[in-house]
């Protein structure tokens, strides 16, 4: 697409301006690496443009120190872009057999509880659901009630979910979607995840 020309132009009654500050609803999925950091890349876009951004992480625990919340809280203080909210649910990765399973299905239905207030109050303009796939593809989240809140929020707020195995009615229902494939990683050869490079 040659500076950033659309390569069909629909019939549906918008104007140009109206389609392209159409909200979007975004899903990077797959087994590659780079879904998440590819969402908190369009925070950083959305920040520089003085959006209000929530980032809500699901899954990943309220423990890990990372790289990209760091960043972007003190982007978000420093006054000169947007503000940012940064919300952390679970206790860790729940593939692992822990005896905090109940408590992070809990968490993410209060997590998703909370996104939806915030959509309906128009809270943010950019929510990062970070490894929200997660919870929809396991069931504790209802995927059905997700594709109808993200249809009919209103206003102009953008969503990013990521996450492996995101449910097929929820790519069916977004604008735009990643797969994240993996050609290699330092991990298939024996290598532990590393500081600046995993958080």
């Amino acid at each position: 697409m040659p500076k950033g020309q659309p390569s069909v132009v629909p019939d549906d009654g918008l104007t140009t301006r109206q389609r392209r500050n159409r909200p979007l609803v975004v899903v990077h999925t797959g087994i590659g690496k780079g879904k998440s950091t590819a969402a908190f890349g369009l925070a950083l876009r959305a920040w520089n443009q003085g959006w209000p951004i929530g980032v809500f992480q699901f899954v990943k625990s309220a423990k890990w120190k990372v790289g990209e919340e760091n960043a972007l809280r003190v982007l978000g203080a420093s006054g000169e872009g947007g503000t940012v909210d940064w919300h952390k649910m679970g206790e860790g990765w729940s593939w692992v057999q822990r005896d905090a399973q109940m408590d992070n299905e809990e968490k993410a239905r209060e997590g998703w509880e909370q996104v939806k207030r915030d959509l309906a109050a128009e809270t943010y303009k950019l929510y990062v659901l970070d490894e929200f796939a997660y919870p929809m593809h396991w069931g504790w989240v209802d995927t059905d009630e997700v594709v109808s809140v993200l249809r009919e929020r209103p206003g102009t707020q953008h969503v990013v979910i990521t996450g492996r195995n995101a449910p097929e009615r929820l790519v069916e229902v977004a604008d735009l979607v990643t797969d994240m494939s993996k050609v290699k990683h330092p991990m298939d050869a024996g290598q532990k995840g590393q500081r600046g490079i995993e958080w």
